[in-house]
């Protein structure tokens, strides 16, 4: 049986581009919002375009009660409050932290917390009974909303567990990515820098979708 994912803050592009995504691999997904209302429209819109999934919306708080696998989605801005929000329904789970700490108006500039990344943040905030791992960061929303696109770009997943680092692995490949082992969770500040660089880049050169690519790894780099 494949896990439940919900998605807090799903109703953004990159959260509903996710859930969109694993919804499509057959994945039963909740989206949640500080707005129910809004989460249960995203959700109806998924299901329209796909037919015949499993995709509900509610408060982010209920998402994270349902969801074995709960995935962070929000704005830096609301990285903190959310967690605050779910923390204690969270014990046990597995957290996959997509959050960037992007600071307006200077998103094209590096600016990582105090703890050295969000995710790392993040980890200390819940305690070490949630399992917190890194990913997603560098992926364009634009590529996860086109299902017939190609997703030209690897995922560095990061994280203090291996068992919990290779469920994301998996997860990526479920929509469609390479995901690559990372390593430690405090490495996730190199992915959450490399979103600023991105911006950059999508800026510099007329853009919408730069991404990474990791060279010299074999073939079969994902099961490993």
């Amino acid at each position: 049986m494949k896990p439940t994912i919900a998605v807090l803050g799903g109703t953004g592009q990159e959260g509903s581009g996710l859930a969109l995504r694993w919804a499509h691999a057959g994945y039963s997904v909740v989206i949640g919002s500080r707005d129910a209302p809004r989460a249960e429209a995203k959700a109806a819109e998924i299901r329209a375009r796909l037919g015949g999934c499993s995709v509900e919306g509610c408060d982010n708080r209920r998402a994270a009660e349902r969801g074995e696998i709960v995935v962070l989605t929000v704005p830096y801005a609301a990285h903190r409050p959310t967690l605050e929000t779910v923390k204690d329904v969270l014990a046990g789970k597995l957290l996959v932290d997509v959050t960037v700490p992007l600071m307006p108006p200077q998103v094209a500039r590096v600016q990582l917390p105090p703890e050295g990344s969000a995710a790392v943040a993040a980890q200390r905030l819940l305690g070490a009974g949630v399992k917190v791992v890194s990913a997603f960061q560098n992926v364009s929303s634009h590529l996860l909303e086109d299902l017939a696109a190609s997703v030209d770009c690897d995922v560095l997943v990061c994280g203090d567990d291996k068992e919990a680092r290779a469920a994301v692995v998996a997860l990526a490949a479920a929509a469609g990515m390479r995901g690559i082992h990372g390593g430690a969770l405090a490495n996730s500040a190199a992915a959450e820098a490399l979103t600023s660089v991105l911006i950059f880049i999508n800026r510099r050169y007329g853009l919408k979708s730069s991404g990474i690519r990791f060279t010299g790894l074999p073939e079969d780099a994902e099961a490993r």
